[in-house]
């Protein structure tokens, strides 16, 4: 498995290897297979709401877009996640900006893999996927100190 973590913006601190660590648990706990690849940018607000109005005609940010791929191959898709917006949304979380990017990450992959929130019931499974995710990355990673 792979995961492609770049940053495109200039705004707020950003751990590469924190958020390729996120994808790769994620991909591994949802059973992703060997040959999965993935590609994160992390993005200003400008970026992100440019993105958000070409693809989903909605003309403003938001924290995270996923772009899954349908061709052949690993690549499973692209996972686009604005710095700006989990910076303004982690003090309403009470955690830091830190978890919110890994969050984010955890999120995109999740739809990668065909989860969706278009319906409150499937927002709310996906929700409750992503925090069981990170929390347990959380501890794998206490317990390895």
């Amino acid at each position: 498995m792979k995961a492609l973590v770049t940053n495109r913006q200039r705004v707020v601190r950003v751990s590469a290897v924190a958020l390729r660590r996120a994808a790769l648990w994620a991909m591994r706990q949802e059973h992703c297979p060997r040959s999965g690849e993935i590609s994160i940018a992390v993005v200003d607000d400008a970026t992100i709401t440019d993105l958000n109005r070409r693809y989903r005609r909605r003309n403003r940010p938001t924290d995270v877009l996923a772009f899954p791929q349908d061709g052949p191959g690993g690549l499973l898709g692209d996972v686009v996640i604005s710095a700006e917006r989990a910076a303004a949304q982690a003090p309403r979380y009470r955690h830091p900006v830190a978890r919110e990017l890994r969050l984010l990450v955890i999120h995109g992959v999740l739809h990668l893999l065909g989860y969706d929130d278009t319906t409150p019931a499937a927002a709310r499974r996906m929700g409750r996927r992503q925090r069981a995710l990170l929390r347990l990355l959380e501890e794998a990673e206490r317990r390895s100190r």
